[in-house]
């Protein structure tokens, strides 16, 4: 009986042992979701701060685009009435050749 009496002796200071060792693991473990949480919530600042970021950077990009699409605009604009101007002066220059030949031939 005094054999038993003493197991469970032990058997309670191992118990009362693994309960304080639990204890601890739960402070520890409340400890560390506490600071998760805390290092998550930074990283959405960070995630809000480079998403206004990437936002301007986007209308930053959209108002060049803007500006080369104007700029384009603009520059075939300008090749078109170039273009014209050299057809008719093409244009002049053949019928010119044109009614020299005749002219040409007729008297001839």
């Amino acid at each position: 009986m005094a054999r038993i009496e003493g197991i469970l002796e032990q058997v309670d200071k191992r118990l009362n042992h693994l309960e304080s060792e639990v204890r601890e693991l739960r402070s520890e473990m409340r400890s560390e979701i506490s600071s998760l949480r805390g290092e998550i919530g930074g990283l959405r600042g960070e995630v809000g701060g480079v998403r206004s970021e990437l936002r301007s950077e986007i209308s930053g990009v959209r108002g060049e685009i803007s500006g080369v699409r104007s700029e384009l605009g603009s520059e075939i604009k300008e090749l078109r009435r170039d273009l014209n101007n050299r057809f008719f002066w093409l244009l002049g220059v053949q019928i010119s050749m044109w009614v020299t030949i005749i002219l040409a031939i007729l008297i001839k």
